[in-house]
């Protein structure tokens, strides 16, 4: 009989690989992965994850509670007091498990690619849902060189507002990026001078833009955002490094240590070298909103062969696409095949069917140990090959994102940048 928790799951950390190919030939070269939730002791959740109401806290009030799903996540989480492994996706291989981390470094080529895998040695990349009921601190995740210095990696990140999970948009659906032009360098000094008084300001010197469902942004490392409460799909570099430079969010507290935990110990208290961390130019652009707004774009004019697939993430970040994603749906009865050109995470928002051998079911309410059928990681062969897709519903479309790693996709859209400025 199939396990149907996690629990009930025998861990795999022996034999992964023979693990890894048993799961790829009954599945036609697909992984099928658990549910990942990860807590945020600082944020309120918002509750459309699907998560079960009574399991928003199963990892502790004192953890936080659980506000983000991960997909395809070979990245733990930098959560204080988190379990060993925390942020990592589980591949389900009949009654058994192991983590899609031990299956990238024992099958690594055969999953991601031989160039994927000989250039970096690993997964590179995850997504997520994040779902909050209001807005979170303004804050900024660290450039490769920055992360460098205390030996973590930076972390570019992209949103996606897929129209399924936000039928509500909470408490704020305003997203404040970057700075007003004009601002200066002093004006932000001042901010963290006023830390400990309340309030410090930060978002007096900041724009805020309307968030649309079905819409997206990309932003680069070293840019001040404050994500607003619509729950966002976010395909990201593979790292969990960031930088709260608002000291109050909704009357909670933000402490400084979350300020400071992904700089050097010796800079902690040095105020220059904090407002030195963010891309200035970058984040005083009059031309921001052209610069990193995203709006879906057909791949290809495909409606009368029931489908649509179609780029809700694209463009580079300083000269590099490291991250592509697209958002495929199919017509209720539909058949198809669809070639990519590189491994991804897959996960469904709608409706219901099949993936090459693998049975798809979006569902409608998750326990925190269930599993499900709605996330799956492809890989490299297989995309290219070609996955069938069924749409089995004879009156719900299927509805699917999925996110790419690095440099996979020359052939996906540039975004337009204007006076000069570069993500």
């Amino acid at each position: 009989m199939a396990a149907k928790t996690v629990n009930e799951l025998k861990t795999n950390t022996r034999n992964v690989k023979k693990g890894v190919e048993t799961a790829l030939e009954k599945s036609g070269g697909l992984l099928k992965l658990a549910p990942c939730w990860v807590p945020r002791s600082f944020l309120q959740p918002g509750k459309r994850l699907k998560l079960k109401p009574e399991d928003l806290y199963a990892f502790g009030l004192n953890r936080g509670g659980i506000d983000e799903r991960w997909f395809a996540s070979t990245t733990p989480a930098a959560n204080e007091n988190r379990t060993p492994d925390e942020g990592l996706s589980y591949v389900v291989n009949g009654n058994e498990r192991f983590t899609l981390k031990d299956a990238v470094e024992e099958a690594g080529a055969d999953l991601i690619g031989k160039a994927m895998f000989s250039k970096h040695k690993k997964w590179p990349v995850y997504s997520k849902f994040f779902d909050n009921m209001g807005p979170i601190p303004h804050h900024m995740h660290q450039s490769k060189e920055e992360a460098a210095l205390v030996g973590r990696e930076g972390k570019p990140e992209s949103y996606f507002f897929p129209k399924q999970h936000n039928n509500v948009g909470n408490n704020f659906p305003y997203t404040f990026f970057g700075l007003f032009p004009g601002v200066t360098k002093a004006q932000v000094r001042k901010c963290l001078e006023n830390w400990n008084t309340g309030d410090n300001g930060l978002l007096d010197l900041t724009p805020a833009y309307r968030l649309k469902p079905g819409s997206g942004w990309l932003v680069g490392p070293s840019i001040l955002h404050a994500p607003g409460s619509l729950c966002t799909y976010e395909p990201q570099w593979g790292s969990d490094v960031f930088g709260m430079y608002q000291s109050l969010v909704e009357g909670r507290e933000v402490p400084w240590s979350l300020l400071v935990k992904d700089m050097p110990e010796n800079k902690h208290q040095d105020l220059d070298f904090i407002v030195e961390q963010l891309d200035w130019e970058a984040n005083v652009d009059p031309y921001f909103w052209e610069n990193h707004h995203l709006e879906p774009i057909p791949v290809a004019k495909t409606e009368k062969e029931g489908y649509v697939d179609q780029w809700i993430v694209y463009g580079k970040v300083r000269g590099q696409q490291l991250f592509t994603a697209k958002e495929l749906t199919i017509d209720p009865g539909m058949k198809i095949t669809i070639k990519d050109k590189g491994a991804y995470g897959f996960t469904l928002v709608q409706g219901q069917g099949k993936m090459n051998k693998l049975t798809l079911n979006c569902p409608k309410m998750i326990g925190f140990h269930e599993l499900t059928d709605d996330e799956v990681f492809c890989t490299e062969d297989a995309a290219k090959a070609g996955v069938v897709f069924e749409n089995t519903s004879a009156t719900e479309p299927l509805v699917a994102l999925r996110y790419f790693g690095p440099e996979v996709n020359p052939d996906a859209p540039e975004l337009k940048y204007k006076g000069g400025i570069k993500l």
